[in-house]
């Protein structure tokens, strides 16, 4: 668990980052919360970004996927894509996440979709169905993101 495997992104967001000297798979990894928990970015455009997460290590009591393991998931994908969104002179900061449960998880994975809802110049909200591996939907999240300048001087804050 924590291994990342290769992100898929479109060639000419890849050239655009490299240019600024950044690499952008590893810029767009799941951070150490993400990287604990077994998340792994497989698809990321800002069209659509696709993650995996073992349900094993990610339990409440009861032996379920625990709801905030899919808020993790869910806000992480959420914001890949508002960033590949907003682009290299943006960064994108969560404000708000809404996660509805629909069904417990025991075993196995469960692959988070992110697609966009909303994608403007100060802000992107995208929606994220999470299914297990039966394709049934767990969870429906719903991330907002405010999209802020970079200050090329200062690193983002979160």
């Amino acid at each position: 668990m924590g291994e990342q495997t290769t992100v898929k992104f479109p060639q000419e967001v890849i050239d655009e980052y490299a240019a600024l000297g950044i690499d952008l798979p590893a810029l767009f990894s799941a951070g150490t919360l993400g990287t604990r928990m077994g998340v792994q970015i497989t698809e990321a455009s800002a069209e659509r970004v696709v993650g995996t997460m073992p349900v094993e290590g990610n339990t409440q009591p009861y032996g379920l996927l625990h709801g905030g393991a899919s808020a993790v998931l869910a806000e992480t994908l959420g914001s890949v894509g508002s960033m590949l969104h907003g682009g290299s002179s943006k960064i994108a900061v969560g404000v708000d996440l809404n996660c509805t449960h629909h069904r417990g998880v025991r075993s196995g994975q469960v692959t988070g979709v992110a697609t966009p809802v909303h994608r403007g110049r100060s802000t992107a909200t995208y929606e994220i169905v999470i299914t297990d591996e039966q394709d049934k939907r767990v969870c429906t999240a719903r991330l907002t993101c405010l999209l802020r300048e970079t200050n090329s001087q200062q690193p983002p804050v979160a």
